[in-house]
């Protein structure tokens, strides 16, 4: 089973594939696996490069993450083109697919699984690709020897924490700042207008050693066709609204709502930067 799954997912640009049993890992929301019918078994941690050539456009203004189309529209793909074949090579076993709403501490699970390490920025981290993947799972109700690895740190250099633009003690995250419902403050306006992101953040990655390898080796890229599809490095509030509904859904800036982002783009406009 291990090597079904991993050749599958590997045809599909995903190699960084790893199975925990189950029961060493943090339950977050058990419903989920009361709902696939599975009590017991294994998850197969995939970490999913999504960082592309697109996203190395001097002119983007938006994190890395957000430039492709919304990442939960891959993994739904993926799940409904994996799982079936799944059942029909092993009828006996139940499986489910999960990514970001998961029955499991998805992070600590990855680590667990020999995937990566935990940054000193609250992200996980691989060597291959850094920390510009997506993480999710497939689940079994398969019983098998998956024991869990040595819960590893980074090097803890603190590189991510000086190239953070705001400083902790400011701020949580110049993210979750552009990410802020509502009128910002003047203060966190300013901000935002002078770190020029109008969704996201990615300095602390891009600070990382780890990220530096792996774009020197040429691994930190992603070979999968749906994050170069449609890519978006650089946004306009004319951009945004030209999308129709369904368009705007599709991108992982959607989730707070046109209003949001619009507001950051004009910021921009209003200071002489889009």
């Amino acid at each position: 089973m291990e090597q079904t799954i991993k050749e599958l997912l590997r045809a599909r640009g995903i190699t960084a594939v790893a199975p925990i049993a189950l029961s060493h890992c943090t339950l977050t929301r058990p419903y989920l696996l009361e709902r696939a019918g599975i009590a017991d078994g294994t998850a197969f941690m995939l970490a999913v490069p999504y960082y592309t050539t697109e996203c190395d456009d001097p002119a983007r203004n938006i994190s890395a993450y957000a430039v492709s189309r919304d990442y939960h529209l891959f993994f739904r793909t993926l799940f409904d083109e994996l799982l079936p074949v799944l059942h029909a090579r092993f009828p006996a076993q139940r499986f489910a697919g999960f990514a970001d709403h998961s029955p499991i501490a998805e992070a600590e699970a990855a680590v667990k699984a020999g995937l990566g390490s935990f940054g000193c920025n609250h992200l996980f981290l691989t060597e291959e690709h850094s920390s510009f993947v997506f993480l999710g799972e497939i689940v079994t109700d398969a019983v098998l020897d998956a024991p869990p690895r040595e819960v590893r740190t980074c090097e803890d250099c603190g590189a991510c924490l000086r190239a953070c633009p705001v400083g902790l003690a400011v701020h949580s995250c110049l993210s979750a700042l552009t990410q802020k419902k509502g009128e910002l403050s003047e203060d966190e306006a300013a901000t935002v207008l002078k770190n020029g992101s109008a969704w996201g953040c990615d300095r602390c990655q891009e600070a990382c050693p780890v990220t530096k390898r792996a774009r020197a080796r040429g691994t930190l890229y992603s070979e999968i066709p749906f994050f170069r599809e449609s890519a978006i490095p650089h946004l306009t509030a004319a951009r945004v609204r030209e999308m129709n509904d369904a368009e705007f859904a599709m991108r992982a800036y959607s989730w707070r709502g046109r209003e949001v982002i619009l507001r950051n783009l004009e910021y921009f406009e209003q200071g002489g930067k889009a």
